[in-house]
């Protein structure tokens, strides 16, 4: 198996961050799928890999954080279920995520997207158990859209968790414009930077931190927002209808950084935003 790009190597520091906050005495979320899943890729890892990504013991504080953000993902997918029975819901860069097993014992719908080289890999470590589509392509393509749109073209869930980060500006702002023109009476809930740390010295200092994780990925921070109303000019019937951070999560640790919850230069570094489409 070819070895991972280094944004892809995201997706592995995620798995581990599920892993070992699930395997806590009060886990912030349940993840037994994902501790097979990446049981079964330290076999398939090649050694330097594994070394330098999947063996590094990462801060509590950034497991956490991970770990508080796929509950929070979850929570706007059971929202969202709830709300429309014939709901679909798309991940893009999906990486090793086992949402579909922490949703529901049930069969939902659920479509999965990323690089052909992850989704190659996530089949063949979940092989048997996954019975959803998985689209092998980068979602700045336009070909996964005319399949979702084959399928259908309204109540469709976005998720883009800690992904558009390390996607060029452009290339967004595109994607956004063709959602907005495509469908009706949905949603995107994604993960933002601020746009001081794509540029220069706050860059610099996001791909310092990043390597110490065993990846380079940081390095290629590349879109960011300064306010999450600039989305809603990418398309015209794009609205913002929610934000969301860690800091206001009960559950952060230390407790005392939820203080910071109104304070936008902490709270407004990386967070979340919820947007209807159309």
């Amino acid at each position: 198996m070819d070895i991972l790009s280094a944004v892809s190597e995201t997706a592995l520091i995620t798995l581990k961050a599920h892993v070992v906050e699930s395997e806590k005495e009060k886990p912030v979320i349940d993840d037994a799928v994902a501790l097979e899943c990446f049981n079964r890729l330290q076999s398939l890892m090649p050694l330097e890999i594994r070394d330098r990504v999947l063996n590094r013991e990462l801060p509590s504080s950034l497991t956490r954080h991970i770990a508080l953000r796929a509950r929070k993902y979850d929570s706007y997918t059971r929202r969202f279920l709830n709300e429309y029975a014939d709901g679909l819901v798309v991940s893009l860069g999906c990486g090793f995520d086992t949402r579909y097993w922490r949703i529901s014992k049930e069969p939902w719908k659920y479509i999965e997207i990323d690089l052909p080289d992850v989704i190659e890999a996530k089949k063949m470590v979940l092989d048997g158990i996954v019975t959803y589509t998985m689209i092998g392509c980068s979602v700045l393509q336009e070909d996964w859209i005319k399949r979702i749109l084959s399928i259908q073209k309204e109540h469709v869930l976005f998720l883009a968790e800690g992904l558009f980060m390390y996607l060029p500006k452009d290339g967004v702002m595109s994607l956004f414009r063709r959602l907005a023109k495509s469908f009706v009476k949905s949603e995107i809930v994604f993960e933002v930077v601020n746009e001081k740390y794509t540029k220069g010295l706050w860059k610099k200092i996001v791909a310092s931190k990043m390597s110490t994780l065993g990846t380079q990925a940081g390095s290629s921070y590349d879109f960011g927002v300064r306010d999450a109303k600039d989305i809603e000019a990418y398309g015209g019937n794009i609205k913002v209808v929610e934000e969301w951070s860690y800091f206001e999560d009960d559950d952060i640790r230390p407790s005392a950084l939820r203080l910071f919850r109104n304070v936008k230069p902490f709270s407004r570094t990386q967070w979340t935003i919820r947007a209807t489409i159309g």
